[in-house]
């Protein structure tokens, strides 16, 4: 019994990470853009992050809400590139995505060492513990009490977003201009705000993953990457259809799953293939949705294409 608590409590963690980024990632997509620069903006909202806490080192909140506030501009000054190169400059935006994650992974990995210092193990106490008497609850503890406060803030972010979407008016023309910008334009929506915007937050939102994933998940170390979070959260996106709320539970199930060789024995060849899992059931829902056509369950219909006003 205390084996899956535990299991679960770690899918719960773990898949705060996707969540984020995922959340962000569905952000964007409602736009119309294609982000695949996910990773690389993950990555440079963890960076972001870590300067934020050497700049005010282990000091109670303060760090960690400057560590958010950092981590978000980090990411979103990131998402505000590839805006310039794919609104304005009009670049292809999967090529510029791919870009965007190997500068984004590149500068971090250089940048960090120039960050790094032992102020990190001590802070990320402040982020990882935000209900120290969730031991005393026994498993209601375990289960809901016992993490820091991203992970509080990844379900409440996703829950708003839902929110957002499909119930204000500004989510409604979000939508539009993901569906057909030039019928938005006409009805005069602003297009390139509305793709500015969405995009500008919605990387901020997934940089606050890679924040999560250095500070809360490794306790303030920087000994794995980042960037395979990345492509799994922008997998989870279609695995959940393009719904946020739906996000929360796939999040957690692709952390579970992510998770889950550290609980059965098995080689070390296994634990990979078990790590390929998601992106397997990703092709899967991906498959019935595309057969079943249902337009809820589909994605943006000018996803990846770049709004040219003079077409119109």
């Amino acid at each position: 019994m205390n084996v899956i608590i535990s299991f679960i409590a770690g899918a719960i963690s773990f898949g705060t990470a996707f969540l984020f980024g995922s959340t962000g990632e569905t952000i964007t997509e409602k736009s119309g853009h294609l982000n695949l620069g996910i990773p690389g903006i993950m990555c440079f909202g963890a960076l972001g992050g870590c300067v934020g806490v050497s700049m005010v080192g282990s000091v109670p909140f303060l760090t960690v809400l400057v560590a958010i506030i950092m981590s978000f501009l980090f990411a979103g000054a990131l998402g505000a590139l590839y805006c310039f190169l794919t609104v304005t400059l009009r670049a292809n935006q999967n090529v510029t995505g791919l870009a965007i994650t190997t500068f984004g992974v590149g500068c971090t990995n250089f940048f960090i060492t120039l960050v790094e210092d032992r102020t990190f193990s001590s802070a990320s106490t402040r982020f990882t513990s935000l209900f120290p008497f969730y031991k005393d609850l026994g498993i209601i503890g375990e289960l809901f009490f016992s993490y820091g406060v991203l992970v509080y803030v990844a379900i409440a972010v996703a829950i708003l977003t839902s929110l957002f979407l499909n119930k204000t008016k500004q989510g409604l023309h979000l939508r539009a201009v993901g569906e057909n910008p030039a019928t938005a334009d006409a009805a005069g929506i602003n297009v390139t705000r509305y793709r500015y915007l969405a995009t500008i937050i919605g990387s901020g939102i997934a940089g606050l993953g890679g924040l999560f994933y250095i500070m809360d998940y490794l306790t303030g170390s920087w000994e794995y990457s980042i960037d395979a979070l990345g492509w799994l959260s922008i997998a989870l996106v279609i695995f959940t259809v393009w719904k946020p709320n739906w996000g929360i539970l796939g999040s957690y199930a692709f952390g579970g799953l992510y998770i889950l060789a550290n609980y059965i024995k098995v080689s070390f060849s296994m634990m990979s293939i078990l790590k390929m899992v998601p992106f397997v059931v990703t092709i899967i829902v991906l498959i019935i949705t595309s057969i079943r056509g249902k337009k809820e369950n589909q994605p943006p219909l000018s996803l990846g294409v770049n709004y040219f006003r003079e077409e119109r």
